[in-house]
């Protein structure tokens, strides 16, 4: 559906290297990568917004990279939502047809279908100083679904929202997808939001694409230690790899496959480790004591920090796991994990 083909842009900090990527019909595809990465870059060059030194952009097979941006069946939403202060929440929404030739009844009919859908009827003559920011974002959306995009563009448009109205949003989000055709392409840096909502994704870092895949791929299978890093693989470490265990200082982690000696690096997920205030009789094949150095609050959950002699590991517990085990500060603990859950690059 979207085909980005050797796509090179220089605009200031924000630069795109050589982007190839393809999105499929009717997917949400989830865009990730830390500040500056180029994500919004990207968003707008599809968008028409930015013109790109060298490459194509195609969309449904068709090359829209000499457009004009009213020309391309694309809509974007800035995570800001760009409302017209002085237009009623019906008129906001009646923007999108300007630049688009359509029947005044079929444009009026499907304002009324997103009015409902966007749960928006009993807004409609209200003005954005007077909406909440969910509501904002609704109208925001609603406004650029009016034209019927072939591709719908998503810059983090939950990051202005409270956690409340941010797990309601995802709901409409899916239930847009459902009621839609379009392909969605959303820039988030919440994981949660990503594997909520995303069937596949891609990492940027510094303009460049790391890693495309299946969100499980994504965060189960990176195959970098940057993509590591930046989908919450707190645990990663230079190691040397020989036989069956890789080798970190004094610590000998077992694998469960052999490997030729080299130089590598592990990573385990936060969440793969089991924490214990007693040795316990496992099949896990790693197990070291510890001394818990710091325990940090993550909301529901806690990252629990342990020193393994010079090696410091993280877990996460729930709060319930917390009290229970009365973890604190300089507390002694048993980690465990599994050889299967040890990622190798």
């Amino acid at each position: 559906m979207i085909t980005l083909e050797n796509l090179h842009i220089e605009l200031g900090e924000f630069n795109l290297h050589n982007i190839d990527l393809h999105i499929e019909e009717n997917d949400f595809f989830m865009l990730m990568g830390p500040s500056g990465a180029g994500k919004t870059v990207l968003l707008e060059a599809i968008a028409g917004l930015v013109t790109p030194q060298q490459g194509r952009i195609k969309v449904a097979g068709k090359d829209i990279t000499a457009l004009p941006p009213e020309q391309r069946g694309i809509s974007i939403v800035y995570q800001d939502y760009a409302l017209f202060p002085h237009l009623n929440v019906a008129d906001n929404i009646r923007y999108g047809l300007h630049f688009h030739r359509r029947d005044k009844q079929v444009g009026e009919l499907r304002l009324r279908e997103l009015l409902e859908l966007f749960d928006l009827q009993q807004l409609e003559k209200r003005y954005p100083g007077t909406l909440s920011g969910g509501e904002q974002q609704r109208v925001a959306m609603a406004r650029a679904m009016i034209i019927n995009p072939q591709v719908l563009l998503l810059d983090e448009p939950l990051s202005a929202l409270d956690p409340r109205l941010r797990e309601e949003f995802r709901l409409i989000l899916k239930q847009l997808q459902q009621n839609t055709t379009a392909t969605i392409l959303m820039v988030t840096h919440d994981f949660a939001e990503a594997l909520a909502l995303g069937g596949r994704g891609a990492v940027i870092h510094q303009g460049r694409v790391e890693q495309v895949g299946t969100m499980e791929d994504l965060f189960q299978r990176p195959q970098s230690t940057l993509v590591a890093d930046f989908v919450g693989m707190k645990n990663l470490f230079a190691v040397r790899l020989q036989n069956e265990t890789a080798d970190l200082g004094p610590l000998h982690i077992q694998l469960g496959r052999h490997f030729d000696e080299s130089r590598g690096y592990i990573a385990i997920r936060p969440e793969d480790i089991v924490l214990s205030t007693t040795q316990l009789q496992s099949s896990m094949r790693n197990s070291f004591r510890g001394a818990i150095s710091q325990i940090i609050s993550q909301g529901f959950y806690y990252e629990v920090h342990i020193a393994v002699g010079e090696t410091n590991f993280c877990a996460l517990v729930t709060k319930g796991a917390l009290l229970e085990m009365e973890l604190a500060e300089g507390k002694e603990i048993y980690l465990f994990f599994k050889s299967t859950a040890i990622h190798i690059f």
